[in-house]
């Protein structure tokens, strides 16, 4: 009789685990000493430590290095012995908890608004921090993730959440870090459909009207520039509003677009307005990277894993451009924009600049240091260093190697956060039915 219920509680048991698809809980605060020893700590400053202990306490990391010891008492200690430890990796443009099934169901799409100037748009109102997707990203070792708006010129305000939160308040993690406008294209290039219904063809002078489009942006910039000089108004624009933080440099202006001529126009943002400029996209950025690094303007290189620009570029130009950009000095950092694979391929991303001219620590700092220098959080995230928070994922193998990366361990702000999602739920579902 024992024995039955013993074996009819350990069915209950499996069969809620197996059934249970929203049962991955925000981690709680942890007050107190944590210890993770032993382990390869690559610092994200390009430093490697080898049979290091990183000290945290109460989320912030105190030292990291050699011989630190580990004192009696109420702590917690994780020991990664023959593990790699690194700065918990961040994804810096993306739509996620603003789109959760793509291409499908519209009413789980929350990522672009109405009207082409829509400065006063903000991400982080509408950032859905159950989605399902960020699961699987913290499995992947990404924690961090800049949650960015779409649709029309000036597409609104992007903010930096951490990924295991109960709602948008709890996720924020920098809000409202930049403004995002969307630089018109300088070349007649119809889409698929277009071409196959014989249209798109006559466009017009793509150049001309980009310009033109471009100068409505400086007019749009120049007359909230002269609105916020003033010291009374009689009545509110909370579109001019909405971009003061710009003009007193608390935040930088994004400008995607890919095309030379695109890059050159965010320049001449820079120099008119003195905005930090950031490029969003750059495939093309290698063609001037050394105007780039003089201007100061930094590049998130969006698409790695995708055909060059243009036919005369090598086939393999999207894996050296991450190279060519580290040579000249230019600030960049590493994206996955893919719809398919949802995100999580940004440390792979890395691995191949790793394999066309980065070093691996330059290739791990073009996804955690360079990119929280790029997003305003170098502060408080990016590398393992004193003072900053406890961001940090422990791998089993090369974080940056699909073969042997697995992550065993996340830790946000000190919290032990679980790596458990819908597809491994699912895993272990399938594995139980088939008895395996």
């Amino acid at each position: 009789m024992k024995k039955t219920f013993l074996h009819i509680g350990l069915l209950l048991l499996l069969t809620g685990a197996v059934k249970a698809q929203d049962d991955v809980y925000p981690a709680k605060e942890y007050k107190g000493k944590l210890f993770i020893t032993n382990g390869t700590i690559h610092i994200g400053n390009g430093q490697v430590v080898e049979n290091g202990t990183i000290e945290v306490e109460n989320g912030k990391i105190v030292r990291v290095g050699q011989n630190i010891p580990v004192p009696a008492g109420d702590v917690k200690v994780f020991s990664a012995q023959g593990k790699q430890v690194y700065p918990g990796l961040i994804l810096p443009i993306t739509d996620l908890g603003l789109k959760e099934i793509a291409n499908g169901v519209r009413g789980s799409n929350d990522y672009r608004e109405l009207g082409d100037l829509n400065p006063s748009v903000r991400a982080i109102a509408a950032y859905n921090a159950d989605t399902r997707i960020a699961g699987t990203l913290r499995a992947n070792g990404i924690l961090l993730a800049g949650v960015t708006p779409q649709g029309g010129t000036i597409s609104g305000s992007s903010s930096v959440v951490q990924l295991d939160a109960w709602n948008y308040e709890d996720a924020a993690y920098k809000t409202d870090n930049g403004i995002h406008i969307e630089m018109p294209s300088f070349i007649n290039r119809p889409s698929r459909f277009a071409i196959m219904m014989g249209a798109g063809r006559e466009q017009g002078d793509a150049t001309k009207q980009a310009l033109d489009k471009v100068e409505s942006i400086k007019v749009f910039f120049r007359q909230a520039k002269a609105y916020l000089a003033e010291s009374a108004h009689k009545e509110v624009n909370i579109k001019f509003e909405a971009l003061k933080p710009l003009f007193e440099k608390k935040q930088k202006l994004f400008v995607h677009g890919d095309q030379v001529k695109q890059m050159l126009a965010a320049i001449d943002f820079a120099k008119e307005f003195g905005f930090s400029v950031v490029v969003v996209g750059g495939s093309e950025s290698w063609q001037i990277a050394p105007l780039l690094q003089q201007n100061e303007v930094a590049v998130i290189l969006n698409d790695q894993h995708a055909l060059p620009s243009t036919e005369d570029d090598d086939v393999d130009q999207p894996y050296k451009t991450p190279a060519v950009l580290q040579k000249a000095g230019v600030l960049f950092a590493l994206n996955d924009a893919h719809d398919e694979s949802r995100y999580r391929n940004l440390p792979f991303n890395a691995g191949t600049a790793a394999t066309y001219g980065l070093t691996k620590e330059q290739a791990l700092q073009a996804i955690t240091l360079n990119t929280a220098r790029i997003l305003g959080v170098e502060d408080k995230t990016g590398s393992l260093e004193a003072g900053k928070d406890a961001n940090i994922i422990i791998s089993e193998g090369d974080i940056l190697d699909m073969k042997t990366s697995l992550v065993t361990k996340a830790f946000i702000q000190g919290r032990d956060v679980s790596l458990q999602n819908k597809q491994t739920q699912l895993y272990e579902r399938y594995k139980y039915k088939y008895g395996l």
